[in-house]
This record gives structure tokens, C-alpha cells and sequence, in this order.
């Protein structure tokens, strides 16, 4: 005998459950009723074969755990420089140094010789180390030198229009020096100058004899325009 059950009654094991429920609320319907005959479809991408997880595949990317194979790096061809990207790299051009003049660093850093120089008789050696020559010497070889020896004489006539200059500014400094200490009351400074002047002459002498650059920057000006303006006799 079926046991009876009450319009609450909402087990869910209850095969007549949904009927009962629409014939209560007057409703009816016709649910089709799965044909248990018919198989049931598979999805064909559950039919595909197992693959396994260690297989590479070339889209794969390398284990982070596996440490990668060092692969020595490949030697790449060395192209050639270019200042401008084509044709090939061509050496820089060696700079021929400019022709000899009278403030050139070439002549003025070139050893002197011993050979006479034009129409002063003397050696260049000499007649380069004369023109520093201090007690004032120095200064009438130098203005000498510059009205007999020629242009082509150019390492003589630089040295001559050097300390000349240099002879001309230890006049003037001289010069300053006895107004100041006139003023003063004391040649302190002028007996240090001349001390100093004395000094820096003998220097240079020594430096033009063994043939070692001297080349004083301060009269570049004065040095020009002296040789410039003394021109030699013809």
C-alpha cells in the first residue's frame, strides 16, 4: 500500500513530485521525456590522445628549473669604420707640419748648428745665445742682429726679435721700479727685479746654447712686431 503524503510533502526523491506539483496548481504540461535509446554524443576533443607534460613541443618555453646550455658566443665580422657609414676606412692623412717661419714652434724647438750665419759671420749657436746676453749686451747684439741678418734667417732673426723684447720690458720694469722705490723711500724692489731679470737671462742663455725650446709666450706681440718692423739692409 503506498504511503500517503500530504500536499506539503516536498520530498525531492519523490519520483511524481513535479506532476503532482502541476496538476496542484492546475497546470499541465507536456515535458518530453528523454529517449533513453539514443546514445549520448561526445565531445571529439575528449577523444584526442593523452600527451604527456614532459614532451617538447617547439612552441614550448624551457623549464625555469633547468639550467640552460651555455653556447659560446659567435665571432661577428668587423666591418670597416667609416666617418660616414660607406667605403672602407681610410687612415688619416699625416699633416705635414707648416714651413719653417720666424714664431714657428718648429724653428724655435730646432737645435742651432754651427755653421756661420748670412752676413754676421758668427755661428748660429752664438748668435742665438748672444741676443739674451744681460748688462744690457744683449740688447744692442739683438738690434744688430735684426738690421744685418736676412729673413731667411729664421731661427737667428726670432731669437734676435725675442730678446730684444725681453731687454726693452727689463728696461721698462727697471724703470718702474726706481719711481716706486724713489716714492717709497726704498730700492728693495727694484734690487729684486733686476736680481730676478739677471736670473731668467742666464736661464734663457743656457737653455738657446743647448738647443732646448725657449720660446716666451708674454711677448709673442712684441716679438712679431719687431721683426716685422726691422727690416734687414739689403
Amino acid at each position: 500500500m503506498p504511503e500517503k503524503r500530504s500536499k506539503y510533502d516536498t520530498d525531492p526523491l519523490d519520483p511524481d513530485f513535479v506532476r503532482h506539483t502541476e496538476e496542484m496548481m492546475g497546470r499541465t504540461s507536456d515535458v518530453a521525456q528523454p529517449d533513453e535509446t539514443v546514445p549520448l554524443r561526445r565531445d571529439p576533443a575528449s577523444e584526442e590522445k593523452t600527451r604527456r607534460f614532459d614532451e617538447q613541443t617547439p612552441d614550448s618555453y624551457p623549464s625555469v628549473f633547468v639550467p640552460p646550455t651555455y653556447q659560446p658566443p659567435r665571432p661577428q665580422p668587423q666591418q670597416p669604420f667609416t666617418t660616414f657609414g660607406t667605403g672602407a676606412h681610410q687612415p688619416p692623412a699625416q699633416v705635414a707640419p707648416p714651413p719653417p717661419g720666424p714664431y714657428s714652434p718648429y724653428q724655435v724647438n730646432a737645435r742651432p748648428s754651427s755653421r756661420p750665419v748670412t752676413r754676421l759671420g758668427l755661428p748660429e749657436r752664438w748668435a742665438n745665445l748672444l741676443a739674451y746676453f744681460p748688462f744690457y749686451i744683449g740688447l744692442v747684439v739683438s738690434a744688430v742682429e735684426l738690421v744685418v741678418v736676412p729673413r731667411n734667417e729664421t731661427r737667428t732673426r726670432f731669437h734676435a726679435a725675442q730678446g730684444l723684447a725681453l731687454h726693452l720690458a727689463i728696461v721698462a720694469g727697471s724703470v718702474l721700479f726706481k719711481i716706486v722705490g724713489a716714492i717709497a723711500g726704498s730700492g728693495f724692489g727694484g734690487v729684486l727685479f733686476s736680481l730676478a731679470a739677471l736670473a731668467f737671462l742666464i736661464v734663457s742663455m743656457a737653455r738657446v746654447w743647448k738647443g732646448k725650446p725657449h720660446h716666451i709666450a708674454p711677448l709673442d706681440e712684441a716679438t712679431r712686431w719687431l721683426n716685422e718692423r726691422i727690416s734687414p739692409m739689403k
